[in-house]
């Protein structure tokens, strides 16, 4: 089934291992060996259970097929519903990734910049969901949308979406709530929105467009990007910081400031799981210098608990 998370990724580290995926030319090849990598790691073939996953109920209409009569569902309520498969209700699926100069960041402990770990995942996710049928999009931003690709099954989406990511420049800083809420505008379909992210923008600006997003009724969920030593803070004697997006520079002596440091970034982490629990958000942080496995089974626990909670409505 689609929503099977790979039980043998331990024994196939090569696949999501960064410093691996550093080694290859080209976002294509990365996303594709993460990819290929999942599917080696899961019980079940690729090809059985994929695109007819359960996905939701319709009311019955005479000429339907009697054997999706959900039976249960009949005894609860005592209405007939068919059972509708994924491959009947394709979902439509947004990559909105940042793209601003902060993303270009990468400590020597690290091979990929948190730009080029967003778009391997973003590539590997496209992939997977456009083999499923689904229907996926694009969208860069820094301060304001770069690039914006419509959701679509085309033959050749999953090539323009790695080509644009590839050749797109990363610069300016980071407005997140403003992307957000000019996304809010644009999609007319409900829609799966994937937040690619180091989050370096205002909190309650990010909050704001989340919001604006879920009373769209779209399902944003967001994956912060961090960088290894942005979240262990490993420097020692006299270092000097250069900012990005126009932050400026600071000397400093990082053992006089790592437990603040430290306690910062905690406190920001935890301030925006409880702000996107409350809206049913799904947030969740990645650690550059770690397997990209966990994309996939992020992406596909979030996608099954969306089907469940659709399906238990009409149940009730």
């Amino acid at each position: 089934m689609m929503t099977d998370a790979p039980t043998t990724t331990s024994t196939l580290p090569s696949y999501f291992d960064p410093r691996v995926l550093a080694k290859l030319h080209g976002l294509e090849l990365r996303a594709r060996m993460v990819v290929e990598g999942f599917f080696a790691g899961m019980h079940h073939s690729p090809h059985r259970g994929l695109s007819i996953e359960f996905a939701d109920h319709r009311a019955y209409t005479q000429g339907d097929d009697l054997r999706h009569i959900d039976w249960k569902v009949f005894a609860k309520t005592d209405k007939y519903y068919i059972k509708e498969y994924e491959q009947e209700t394709n979902m439509h699926v947004l990559l909105v990734v940042d793209c601003s100069e902060s993303m270009n960041y990468r400590s020597s402990d690290d091979l990929l910049t948190k730009y080029e770990y967003a778009c391997v995942a973003s590539g590997a996710i496209a992939h997977l969901a456009l083999r499923q049928r689904d229907f996926v999009g694009l969208a860069l931003f820094d301060e304001h949308i770069t690039e914006f690709i419509k959701p679509s099954v085309r033959h050749d989406q999953w090539h323009t979406l790695v080509r644009t990511m590839s050749s797109h420049d990363r610069q300016g800083s980071t407005s997140l709530g403003a992307t957000l809420a000019e996304l809010g505008e644009r999609l007319s379909q409900r829609t799966l929105v994937i937040v690619i992210s180091d989050l370096f923008d205002d909190h309650e600006a990010i909050l704001k467009g989340l919001t604006q997003l879920r009373y769209r009724r779209h399902e944003p969920i967001v994956w912060n990007l961090w960088d290894c030593a942005e979240l262990t803070f490993p420097f020692n004697g006299t270092v000097l910081f250069e900012g990005l997006e126009q932050s400026g520079t600071l000397v400093a002596e990082p053992d006089a400031i790592r437990r603040q440091y430290l306690e910062e970034v905690q406190q920001f982490q935890n301030d925006m799981r409880t702000s996107c629990g409350r809206q049913r958000i799904s947030y969740s942080v990645f650690d550059t210098s770690q397997s990209l496995s966990v994309t996939l089974t992020s992406y596909l626990a979030a996608r099954s608990n969306r089907l469940r909670q659709r399906s238990s409505r009409v149940m009730r």
